[in-house]
């Protein structure tokens, strides 16, 4: 019997070793403008994650109400604190950092294949955050 549950753990071991995990970090600006995630679009496999980095003071990151896949869960990191998230639902996330998310400090987060072109936005999404998130996928469709 044991030797049955070590051969199921040793077959799984390639699944969970295939996960990448990606940096993000959070800055008072770069060449995409003020307030910005760098890199500001990732595209994941489902089980990846991405560790949001508290590069400069006075940044978070949390997903943006209403813009994550059905089923995936939100999360919220604290001001000045790096937080690890794994993505494991298939789609679209929309971060962002909470003190300037009306000043378009978001990001995109693709899990799976979908084209950009097939992601749509809430309707509440602000303004600043709407006119970043349209010169991300400009960038990289």
């Amino acid at each position: 019997m044991r030797s049955a549950i070590l051969a199921v753990l040793l077959a799984l071991l390639p699944i969970v070793a295939q996960a990448e995990t990606f940096e993000v970090k959070m800055l008072n600006g770069n060449a995409t403008g003020g307030m910005a995630f760098e890199p500001d679009f990732l595209s994941l496999k489902p089980g990846d994650k991405v560790k949001f980095l508290a590069t400069q003071r006075g940044h978070n990151a949390a997903t943006i109400k209403d813009f994550l896949p059905e089923g995936a869960p939100p999360f919220k990191g604290k001001i000045n604190q790096e937080i690890e998230v794994t993505f494991t639902e298939e789609g679209f996330y929309g971060i962002m950092c909470t003190p300037h998310y009306d000043m378009g400090m978001v990001m995109v987060v693709r899990v799976g294949d979908a084209p950009l072109t097939e992601m749509t936005l809430p309707k509440d999404v602000r303004p600043g955050a709407v006119k970043r998130i349209e010169q991300i996928v400009e960038r990289n469709q």
